[in-house]
């Protein structure tokens, strides 16, 4: 197992911190999760969880923290009470259980939303909210494992929304020749600086971010 950043025994404490943070947060702030998140990550909020920092992981309850994050990141005024509901919402489970993939993996906020988006995580609740959450665990390893498999060009691509036969269109780049890059068969590190150029520009990107 990975050497986690703070003792076991203040696990449930973030736990229960994240879970208040993101049901506080959405349902009664009125925030959409990702935005939130977004803001959870950027804040460098999220940070002070992954090293245990114990003002955050003990001292602050999950309300205090949703505040402090949206008051750091945004113009938002937050005027409601501390309100955490005895009947725990989908947002806390998905706190609850990405505090523990967090904790346990070693792995930074920032990489799981980059792997796995958070909105994803609201279909797993119906099969895992009342499962073990080494079940959870598993799936996120999976996931993040196959992220990493994937080529940044197909990210990218995907993340356009686009095929490849329509990049291919719209880069001048023979369809082959991405599919290739794709599977890994022809080295994208290697190619000739004009088809960096056309499939950067058809993706919006610079050419560094296309090299794995």
């Amino acid at each position: 197992m990975t050497n986690c950043a703070y003792d076991e025994m203040y696990l449930p404490l973030a736990q229960r911190v994240m879970g208040d943070m993101y049901d506080f947060a959405v349902n009664t702030v009125g925030m959409e999760l990702s935005a939130y998140h977004e803001m959870f990550i950027m804040s460098g909020m999220s940070h002070q969880i992954e090293i245990g920092n114990p003002a955050y992981v003990a001292g602050k309850n999950g309300c205090e923290l949703a505040r402090e994050v949206i008051q750091t990141c945004s113009d938002i005024e937050v005027g409601t009470e501390d309100i955490m509901n005895i009947d725990k919402s989908r947002e806390y489970w998905i706190g609850w259980a990405l505090a523990y993939y967090q904790w346990i993996s070693g792995k930074s906020y920032k990489l799981i939303d980059q792997c796995v988006k958070i909105d994803k995580l609201y279909g797993m609740y119906d099969t895992l909210h009342e499962a073990d959450v080494s079940l959870f665990v598993e799936i996120m390893d999976e996931k993040l494992s196959a992220f990493r498999k994937e080529s940044m060009l197909k990210r990218l691509r995907k993340y356009a929304g686009l095929s490849q036969r329509a990049l291919a269109e719209n880069s001048g780049v023979p369809l082959r020749q991405i599919q290739l890059f794709e599977q890994g068969q022809r080295d994208i590190n290697k190619t000739q600086g004009a088809t960096l150029y056309q499939l950067s520009t058809a993706l919006g990107c610079d050419m560094e971010t296309l090299m794995q």
